[in-house]
């Protein structure tokens, strides 16, 4: 250790300061998800493998249906910003710290805590809707298509089992 009494106050202050940083990256990436704690305690009961898929499946097919109903009146690029915003519902559900308000789907879709199906799946509804609202480009009955077969896919449980 230095003698001069300054040095020691620099080399505590930067040591001090390299403990807060390690602790601060250590604490984000604990809150973005990126690692997980387990959870312990009063509501330690593990769920299922098949809890809440079944009711996800019914919410699904109705938000389904609402596209479908606004396809069926040739608004397809509002039915697949439909199905961009029930994408982000449920991502936000599989993995709820996930989401901010700020973030863009563009953001949500390059997130590496999203499996990497289920990313790729995302990517392609969000780039769709980004050319049709932001691009100008009319959105046709194969753009639709490959759209609604896609939320479906994300929909899948086994889309999210990576």
């Amino acid at each position: 250790m230095p003698k001069a009494p300054y040095a020691r106050i620099l080399l505590w202050t930067i040591l001090a300061l390299f403990a807060a940083a390690i602790l601060w990256a250590i604490i984000d990436r604990a809150r973005s998800g990126s690692w997980r704690l387990p959870r312990r305690g009063r509501n330690s009961v593990e769920p299922t493998p098949d809890a809440g898929w079944a009711t996800e499946a019914g919410s699904s097919r109705a938000w389904l249906q609402e596209a479908d109903l606004l396809a069926a009146e040739g608004d397809y690029a509002e039915a697949i910003h439909h199905l961009l915003r029930r994408s982000v519902e449920d991502i936000a559900k599989r993995r709820p710290r996930l989401i901010a308000p700020a973030l863009t789907s563009r953001d949500i879709a390059a997130n590496r805590a999203i499996p990497p199906g289920a990313r790729s799946i995302f990517a392609g509804i969000a780039l769709a809707v980004e050319r049709s609202l932001f691009g100008g480009r009319a959105v046709g009955i194969k753009e639709w298509t490959a759209c609604r077969t896609a939320y479906a896919d994300l929909s899948n449980r086994a889309t999210w089992a990576a």
